[in-house]
């Protein structure tokens, strides 16, 4: 009866990462291909947990809050020219937006490996987020009062040395 509840527990969460296969969400693998979440072969004593990242509470309740209008995709413009898109609520602020930046990349690293520490002291202190020519610099101003919207985009831009 255990071995059945993990088979029934692993097929939700399987069917659950589709649903939220969203390109407005952070990165989840492919759904095809050897390890993936359409794979339903491999031992059923090995982790394919471990193989497949889970999807996290917040990646759904992001997903509902921008089903029902609650939040908004902010596309964050990187210096390399990636856009990433950010899902903040509504009435968010500048703090708000870095956070979910953070979050994104934090998840992203973790379901794709490579480095696994960024220093977020050091890139802030590097860079600026703008949009439209206005430097976001008041942590605590909302994002509307900076009249960005659902969808549009945000800058980093480096900061000049004094």
């Amino acid at each position: 009866e255990e071995l059945a509840h993990a088979e029934v527990l692993e097929l939700f969460q399987a069917a659950l990462a589709r649903l939220v296969q969203d390109p407005l969400l952070c990165d989840l693998p492919p759904q095809v291909g050897t390890g993936g979440w359409g794979d339903r072969g491999g031992s059923r004593t090995g982790s394919r947990s471990a193989r497949c990242p889970q999807v996290t509470a917040e990646e759904i309740g992001s997903q509902v809050a921008l089903e029902y209008g609650q939040a908004m995709t902010v596309r964050v413009c990187k210096a390399d020219g990636e856009t990433v898109p950010v899902v903040v609520v509504q009435n968010a602020s500048v703090l708000e937006l870095k956070k979910a930046l953070r979050r994104h990349f934090q998840l992203r690293q973790a379901r794709q490996g490579g480095v696994q520490h960024l220093s977020w002291k050091y890139i802030w202190r590097t860079y600026h987020l703008t949009y439209a020519g206005e430097k976001l610099a008041d942590d605590r101003k909302k994002l509307r009062e900076y009249g960005i919207r659902n969808r549009d985009e945000v800058s980093f831009i480096k900061k000049l040395r004094k």
